[in-house]
């Protein structure tokens, strides 16, 4: 690889590549000594083909979620099942990997802008901005940006676009499932909320049980399925559609809602 070579965002992929493993050296313990990452389902990691790959989870803090992905699937390409001991894995990293997130979040601060350069498709959310309620149209910049990604390689997207749980899928994820009809691969996660702060940069919890599981790609039919279709779909994959509901208490439920409207407040 050059020293020059960029991505089609412009990224210089050798500068990419030392962020990333610096980045991963210094997150590797929040999964492993601090806390450990249970994972299932790596074996799914290393059949898919390197382009057109979208990724949809559930989300529970703003950055670590996105770190763990990085940590889970250059371990499983490197041959780890199940397993991220050892992040020698890094020193080779997968660099067409991407993640959609929040024009905002990406620029609040120089750490954010430095993950941003790793790999974030940066958007403008049409109904939330600075802490308060909006309604926008979707920027097509936006949308050509995610088919660009997609087109390179792998692309992980939160199709709540919040962190707080069971709160409706967005319809854009399913839009773009259509139209650029990627293998879509759904992952759930739990236990960040528990071990992290908001942003997912603090552990503030330790020996936290973390899990961490990719399932099978989901079958679609793109020309027949509606939105609707593909929507109800994601739910269940990411197990947020409201029938998950009854396996979680509903005080922890409103406890963790109130808990994130005074965040949101606080850094509005």
């Amino acid at each position: 690889m050059g020293l020059f070579k960029k991505n089609p965002f412009g990224h210089n992929l050798f500068i990419k590549k030392w962020l990333i493993r610096i980045l991963g050296a210094l997150s590797h313990r929040r999964f492993r000594g601090f806390n450990e990452l249970q994972i299932e389902g790596s074996e799914i990691i290393k059949d898919l083909p390197d382009t057109n790959v979208l990724f949809i989870s559930n989300h529970q803090t703003y950055f670590a979620d996105v770190v763990a992905m990085f940590h889970v699937f250059n371990a499983s390409l490197s041959g780890r099942e199940d397993s991220i001991k050892n992040v020698g894995y890094l020193w080779h990293p997968k660099l067409n990997l991407y993640y959609v997130a929040a024009k905002e979040t990406m620029k609040s601060g120089l750490l954010p802008k430095i993950l941003a350069y790793v790999g974030s498709i940066s958007i403008e959310r049409t109904w939330r901005s600075e802490g308060k309620e909006v309604n926008r149209q979707v920027k097509m910049s936006d949308i050509s940006a995610i088919s660009k990604a997609l087109d390179d390689g792998w692309v992980i997207t939160f199709p709540q676009g919040t962190t707080t749980p069971f709160k409706p899928i967005r319809k854009g994820t399913a839009h773009i499932i259509k139209r650029y009809k990627p293998i879509v691969v759904p992952i759930v996660i739990d236990g960040f909320r528990r071990s992290f702060d908001k942003k997912g940069l603090r552990v503030k919890k330790k020996n936290v049980y973390q899990t961490f599981e990719i399932k099978a790609p989901l079958e679609i039919d793109y020309d027949n399925e509606s939105i609707d279709d593909i929507v109800k779909k994601i739910e269940y994959a990411i197990e947020q559609h409201p029938s998950f509901l009854k396996v979680i208490p509903q005080e922890e439920l409103e406890a963790q809602e109130e808990l994130n409207k005074q965040r949101e407040w606080l850094e509005s």
